[in-house]
């Protein structure tokens, strides 16, 4: 068992909805417990300065559901330095702050490794990114809502690309994985889906668009993922822009963009969010650090932090076949 009086909890990377429900969940499963809770606003960054406020039950009240994180967070270059973690542990002794909670993805739990490693401060990771690629959880915060965010857009854009018989292209987020891309795909109804996971050749890529758009003489959308090998929708538009087969066809590309980070989180967030920030209060209790909490199979489950990023998350692939039948 660790002696923990004081829990910091912070939010750090891309933010993605349901943070707040997080936040919130660590902030009262801690209070139940007799912990004290002290926000580390600015993630690393804020952990540097010494930007730190302390947090009740009614601190928390009304955020669960809101977009973005009431913590804000930052990508801080002096927490890859050792002064700057060097700096960072001295202002957590100074705030009595004897464990962390993180709430983000690969890039926090890196940090966080490190600096269990060399300062011995429990701390459990939280997975929050809308990229939902941490191995270890089979989900993670943000990226329900990210999905449906991207769904509700794809249908937006599918009646202009009916009205005009365009074909556009539809780049979402997933800047190293393609579980936006491959899902949104399916339910956004996409005629090919473009992912980091798989290879495309270009050829591939005209050879099917062009058989669509010209046999069946109506619209098309192509769900490109941003990591995808191609470079993404902006480089596939130059690329058939400057084939003549693609002369007559009338092209767009639409790049969601950072549309999918903000917004109110769904249910199914803020459920996860909620399940995951007391596990991470209760890990802590039971002596765990150096571990992320995450679901799988719709139990919490702990996973070592290196594991998170070391480990691949595959894709379903079942799911990319279905892509091709339904298409």
């Amino acid at each position: 068992m660790l002696n923990i009086r004081r829990v910091g909890v912070f939010t750090s990377g891309g933010d993605a909805p349901g943070m707040n429900a997080c936040v919130r969940a660590v902030v009262r499963a801690a209070l139940a417990n007799d912990l004290d809770v002290i926000g580390i606003r600015r993630g690393y960054a804020g952990m540097i300065d010494g930007d730190y406020v302390e947090m009740d039950g009614r601190s928390v009240s009304n955020i669960l559901q809101k977009g973005g994180t009431v913590l804000k967070s930052a990508r801080s270059k002096r927490f890859h330095t050792e002064e700057g973690r060097a700096e960072a542990a001295r202002q957590l002794r100074d705030g009595q702050i004897d464990a962390l909670i993180g709430i983000g993805g690969d890039g926090t739990f890196r940090g966080a490794a490190i600096f269990n490693d060399e300062y011995n401060i429990p701390v459990i990771g939280c997975p929050g990114t809308i990229d939902n690629d941490l191995f270890g959880t089979d989900e993670t915060i943000g990226y329900d809502t990210a999905l449906n965010t991207a769904i509700e857009n794809i249908d937006r854009i599918r009646d202009t690309a009916d009205a005009h018989d365009r074909l556009f292209l539809v780049e979402v987020m997933g800047r190293d994985s393609g579980f936006i891309a491959l899902n949104c795909g399916i339910g956004g109804g996409a005629e090919l889906v473009l992912i980091p996971e798989t290879i495309t050749e270009m050829e591939e890529i005209k050879e099917r668009l062009h058989s669509l758009m010209s046999a069946q003489s109506r619209s098309s959308i192509v769900v490109v993922a941003e990591g995808e090998e191609q470079g993404g929708a902006a480089r596939i538009e130059q690329a058939l822009r400057a084939d003549d087969a693609f002369s007559e066809i009338d092209l767009r590309v639409c790049i969601l963009g950072h549309t999918q980070r903000g917004g109110s989180p769904t249910a199914r967030d803020r459920v996860l969010a909620s399940r995951l920030g007391a596990a991470a209060i209760e890990a802590l209790i039971e002596g765990h650090t150096a571990v992320m909490v995450g679901t799988v199979n719709g139990d919490v489950k702990l996973t070592p932090l290196r594991n998170v990023w070391s480990r691949k998350k595959n894709i379903n692939y079942e799911l990319l076949k279905l892509t091709q039948l339904l298409s």
